[in-house]
């Protein structure tokens, strides 16, 4: 750090290295406490603050600060992983709230979504911007063209219609309560057979990127 004259006021002895592809979810926790902390000793050699002041006691500027940091970790994540980030709430207010964990659950869950299901397309961009897959000119179309067979989207409904039949059937009560039984025994093992079969074949339901394999294939 200089003063306007030139005169060297501090001079940066180390680092801190942090581990992660983009400055979001847990990252983005320890980098904003990091800068939190810098940005305090910068403001005090810059008189800006007192030495015994601390940016806390203005709250209106802590509440941006805080925002910024979060805000710019959403739209990281929602570049990289589909979602605003994780642990935000966090970052927000200091604290860990049972509305952010709530939010971080579900966030969870969509990221798995779009990872296995949705997200095949991005990688085949990726290796074409980056030279991975080679287009060839010579063909009309040089992506390989993969038609999604009905199970695809067949299984994945029946596995909730059935297990939506079976919370029905579990928590609705019934005056015979064999029949009921019966019901949800049924249901649950027509969803359990369905997610089984899912789960044993389960490249056949997910988004794999389609240019991975030409890749492969014309370097042998």
């Amino acid at each position: 750090m200089k003063e306007s004259s030139g005169t060297i006021l501090s001079v940066q002895q180390g680092v801190f290295r942090t581990n992660c592809m983009d400055c979001l979810d847990r990252t983005n926790v320890v980098q904003s406490l990091l800068a939190h902390r810098a940005l305090q000793d910068q403001l005090q050699k810059m008189n800006l603050l007192g030495d015994n002041e601390h940016i806390e006691e203005y709250k209106g500027f802590e509440y941006v600060f805080k925002n910024v940091w979060a805000d710019n970790a959403d739209v990281c994540a929602n570049q990289y992983a589909g979602t605003g980030a994780l642990k935000t709430d966090f970052t927000r207010t200091g604290k860990r709230t049972f509305l952010g964990l709530l939010k971080d659950g579900y966030n969870s869950a969509v990221r798995y979504y779009y990872n296995n299901f949705n997200d095949g397309y991005k990688q085949d961009a990726i290796d074409v911007f980056l030279g991975n897959y080679v287009v060839n000119r010579m063909e009309t179309s040089s992506m390989p063209d993969v038609q999604r067979a009905q199970k695809y989207y067949l299984m994945p409904t029946i596995i909730l219609v059935t297990f939506s039949l079976f919370f029905l059937s579990l928590l609705i009560p019934s005056s015979n309560l064999f029949l009921q039984l019966l019901h949800t025994l049924f249901w649950g093992g027509i969803g359990s057979i369905s997610l089984l079969y899912v789960c044993m074949h389960g490249e056949d339901f997910v988004d794999i990127p389609r240019l991975v394999g030409e890749v492969s294939v014309s370097r042998t």
